[in-house]
């Protein structure tokens, strides 16, 4: 169906009153990384992976650093429907394929941008996702975890990682452009296993994973930027349901 044939959902984003933001900001002071469970009410959490699981249109996201996709390139859904569209994609896959192998900063997922759904301006529910992520409500959960009172908005876009998909390590480094906190709202399912990779993970100086959070529904993931993390790479036996909303919660 349509993103915009679905029917009305009863209510696509509430948050969890019983989270203890206090004791939620004590745990994001000791390494400026958090995940949170639970974030919002079942009822609205099973709203929003609705919505991703069924009224999205998907399209693909890549980088390939010195395999000829130097920087952030996008096939959108319409796209990837065309002939021209599909011939592209396998090109951004081999290119991800040669980028990876010699270690270049790399990557391909599916994605929907939620800015580019704002933009239409007739009440899909990706624009009403993005509202609800620079609310008040949620803006002050986020800066009470964080301390960072002057987090002023959130952009986002929908992701799917599937078999095959992944993000390789990088530092999410643009201060300039406001970026404090990166933050992945998943809707994975609560039984994904570890041997379908996936995970967030978070890497010291020498490379070594000092932490990782196992894509999980309802969990609202949080971290100071820059510091090195990747997603790994996703098994070809994976199932293709490691859903989420993803993005920056900036001071500007």
């Amino acid at each position: 169906m349509p993103v915009g044939e679905m029917d009305e959902p009863r209510q696509l984003f509430a948050l969890n009153p019983d989270l203890d933001r206090a004791a939620l900001a004590r745990a994001f002071a000791v390494d400026h990384r958090i995940q949170i469970r639970n974030v919002l009410t079942e009822d609205t959490a099973r709203e929003m992976r609705k919505v991703l699981a069924a009224h999205t249109p998907w399209g693909m996201a890549a980088q390939a650093d010195g395999s000829g996709i130097d920087g952030p390139q996008k096939l959108s859904a319409g796209e990837l429907a065309s002939e021209r569209g599909r011939a592209r994609a396998q090109q951004m896959v081999q290119a991800t394929h040669r980028a990876a192998g010699r270690g270049a900063y790399s990557f391909r997922y599916a994605h929907y941008s939620l800015v580019e759904a704002a933009r239409q301006q007739d009440g899909n529910p990706h624009q009403i996702i993005l509202e609800h992520l620079n609310t008040p409500d949620f803006l002050d959960l986020v800066r009470a975890v964080t301390g960072i009172p002057e987090l002023m908005r959130a952009d986002g876009q929908a992701t799917l990682f599937g078999p095959q998909h992944y993000l390789g390590r990088h530092i999410d480094s643009h201060l300039a452009e406001g970026w404090r906190i990166a933050y992945v709202l998943n809707f994975a399912p609560d039984d994904w296993h570890p041997d379908w990779g996936g995970y967030l993970t978070f890497l010291d100086e020498d490379g070594d994973i000092v932490a990782g959070y196992r894509p999980r529904f309802n969990a609202l993931n949080m971290f100071l930027v820059p510091r090195p993390h990747a997603v790994t790479y996703v098994s070809p036996f994976a199932p293709s349901e490691r859903f989420a909303v993803t993005g920056w919660l900036r001071d500007r």
